[in-house]
């Protein structure tokens, strides 16, 4: 697949001062997460997805709700960031300041380097108790499931954000701030239907900044675009940024 990036683009990013990013479900199903939907394969095939990612299902179900989610955190630990992740990670040193918004929960973008991360929808791989919001990282061997919490008895659930529930606050906060600040928005790898995620790239589009999709197919941001870069991530940000940084 060739890969072209207009020169104009390219001296746009390279003299941005800060750089916003939103990444969505895309880029990490290069890596071999499944996508939200596609994870229901196997024993979980007979269940609706957005029947089990919600507050009522965990309190009908707990257990059912746990096992899937260590089933997707296996899933999870086995995919290793790609290079798309890594061009992210390869651009922040690069730019004066640079803020990662993710809607992803794998942590993939940390583990590929980037520093300034700001996860929306939370991280599978942390654990909270479901009434007080302890983050807990050990807990003593239970025969119930889920464990309960070892500081106010409540049982654990994921550090994700569930259907019904509202986004971080402090999350969403940094990511608006961002969005209104930045000189140059990129997205990445989002369907751009998931709110008020979707909505977040609209902010820099108001303000008339410099803003970039990348994505295989064409999303309802597409038109509202200064720049759309078809292709998967994967391949695309490697040679935008390596054209940004030879330019530098």
């Amino acid at each position: 697949m060739r890969i072209s990036i207009p020169s104009e683009l390219v001296d746009l990013l390279r003299n941005a001062q800060h750089v916003a990013v939103l990444t969505g479900a895309g880029i990490s199903a290069e890596s071999g997460v499944p996508t939200f939907r596609d994870a229901q394969t196997g024993l979980w095939a007979k269940y609706d997805p957005q029947e089990l990612a919600t507050p009522e299902a965990f309190r009908k179900n707990p257990r059912l709700v746990w096992e899937w989610y260590a089933w997707r955190r296996e899933l999870v630990s086995k995919a290793e960031p790609n290079p798309g992740h890594q061009a992210l990670a390869e651009l922040e040193k690069f730019v004066p300041q640079f803020t990662l918004i993710t809607q992803n929960i794998d942590s993939l973008h940390t583990r590929a380097g980037s520093q300034n991360v700001i996860e929306l929808h939370g991280n599978i791989t942390r654990t909270k108790c479901a009434d007080e919001g302890h983050f807990v990282t050990t807990w003593e061997q239970q025969e119930e499931v889920p464990p309960r919490c070892p500081y106010c008895g409540s049982l654990l659930r994921p550090d994700v954000v569930w259907f019904g529930e509202s986004l971080p606050y402090e999350a969403l906060k940094k990511a608006l701030e961002a969005a209104q600040k930045a000189d140059f928005f990129l997205t990445v790898g989002t369907s751009a239907l998931v709110q008020p995620a979707a909505s977040i790239p609209l902010l820099a589009v108001e303000r008339g900044v410099t803003t970039v999709e990348v994505n295989p197919q064409k999303t309802p941001l597409t038109s509202y675009m200064d720049f759309y870069l078809p292709g998967p991530a994967g391949e695309v940000l490697p040679v935008l940024v390596s054209a940004v940084l030879g330019a530098k």
